[in-house]
């Protein structure tokens, strides 16, 4: 096992990392900007390195900088976290050609995947299902054409997207052109890749996804299924496990073909293959994310698994010890994304120092992933996520409930936060029923 691994992240993600390496005696080794000099995952750490200014392309961005940090203060291992440079195949060449472990999956894989359009073919290949849609777009011209034998509506992504960047929704012809150009714009910005395609669009869909754990040695397991259809702008807001809309043979035949796909290109490491099912329960592979999930948290609260541990004891090279049939869920799990934004101006970013912060306490069925604490000041530099409520219970129904009452003793003074939204959610009858679509958030906000 290593002996010091530098997280490559900031906020409560590269404090859950530090929880567990703690656990496993390994020492942590921080990078921040000076933004993030006071903030808990900084002064948590065994050790902690300033490497740049607050925006994140002079800071959290620069391999370069991350990578001289953790030869210099003798790091075996980075973990990269999710987002920023979790996804960055060069990132993960240089990490490897140093001599250091970067705790993932193969950089080939991170290419493969990375590209949606490469992705699709590998999938197909594999036996998902795909949503109908193009090639990789060479012009505008040819999209149009591409439009015209899919038909609207329509989405129009970047290759490389993530995150809902790049993707638009195309109804009618007249709007195609700015779209795509605008794709590619973004495609090039954000992701140095200006390759575009086009999906039929699936409308009211669900997003489900399924979590894997592969040793990259051929064997690959699944931890089930979460629901992750509560979204705004295509990121999600609220996830929970197992999905209430899916049946058990949809289940099971998900979760398998997500396994054959992770064995088709020998996955290693965690990862997740999600997908969108239309109105009539037709499935279809959307993309595959090669790293820790946001939402990893309520598999782990129902399989009673430690990701993150999982991560590095494969990146140190052990064998997945596990079998499938070790893998026996157990209840049901809500976890509820804490963002520093105002729902009522369509989720605006809202940062400021947070003057009051009063989370309910942990115990039994209650965790808080927390990348904040009181006094902390919350930069517009970073994503708005602040922390994580995750609920457990023996079924969905005490799960809500345990919500509900945590919701409403979590306080919060100085910033707009999504908790009263979330409270909100909680009585929605198509929530409760647990048939809901991405659409309910619109609909929520529309009342």
């Amino acid at each position: 096992m290593f002996t010091k691994v530098l997280i490559a992240n900031r906020g409560e993600i590269a404090l859950r990392v530090q929880r567990t390496c703690r656990r496993l005696g390994i020492a942590t080794l921080a990078v921040h900007s000076d933004v993030d000099a006071g903030q808990p995952f900084a002064t948590e750490a065994d050790e902690a390195v300033c490497i740049g200014p607050g925006p994140v392309a002079q800071s959290y961005l620069r391999g370069d900088e991350i990578l001289r940090v953790a030869l210099e203060r003798g790091a075996s291992a980075i973990h990269p976290g999710y987002g920023l440079l979790s996804e960055n195949a060069a990132f993960a060449d240089c990490v490897e050609a140093s001599g250091l472990v970067f705790i993932g999956p193969r950089s080939e894989t991170i290419r493969q995947m990375g590209s949606k359009v490469a992705a699709r073919e590998i999938a197909r290949g594999a036996g998902l299902r795909l949503v109908p849609g193009s090639p990789a777009l060479e012009s505008v011209e040819q999209g149009a054409l591409e439009a015209e034998r899919i038909g609207f509506p329509l989405l129009v992504k970047a290759s490389a997207g993530g995150g809902g960047i790049g993707m638009t929704r195309v109804k009618k012809p007249k709007k195609l052109e700015q779209a795509l150009r605008e794709a590619m714009d973004k495609g090039e910005r954000f992701f140095g890749d200006s390759t575009v395609f086009l999906e039929k669009l699936i409308e009211s869909p669900h997003h489900v996804e399924v979590q894997l754990l592969g040793d990259g040695s051929g064997k690959v397991l699944h931890l089930g299924d979460r629901e992750c259809s509560l979204q705004r702008r295509h990121q999600k807001l609220l996830e929970e496990a197992p999905g209430p809309f899916l049946s058990s043979a949809q289940r099971q035949d998900l979760c398998e073909r997500a396994v054959s796909l992770a064995q088709s290109i020998n996955y290693r490491g965690a990862g997740t293959v999600e997908f969108v099912a239309d109105r009539d329960g037709n499935f279809y592979f959307l993309e595959m994310n090669t790293r820790l999930q946001v939402e990893h948290t309520v598999s782990e609260a129902i399989y009673g698994i430690d990701l993150v541990e999982w991560q590095l004891r494969i990146a140190a090279g052990e064998e997945l010890s596990l079998e499938q049939h070790d893998l026996i869920p157990q209840g049901h799990a809500l976890e509820f994304r804490i963002c520093a934004e105002d729902p009522s101006r369509k989720f605006a970013p809202s940062p400021g120092r947070l003057e009051r912060w009063c989370p309910p306490a942990e115990g039994p069925g209650l965790r808080l992933d927390s990348g904040v604490t009181q006094g902390s000041e919350v930069s517009p530099y970073y994503d708005s996520l602040l922390a994580k409520l995750i609920v457990h219970g023996a079924d969905r129904a005490q799960a809500i409930a345990r919500a509900r009452e945590a919701l409403e003793l979590f306080d919060v003074v100085g910033i707009n936060t999504t908790i009263g939204f979330h409270r909100q959610v909680l009585e929605q009858p198509e929530f409760l029923a647990g048939n809901y679509s991405t659409d309910l958030s619109k609909e929520m906000l529309r009342l």
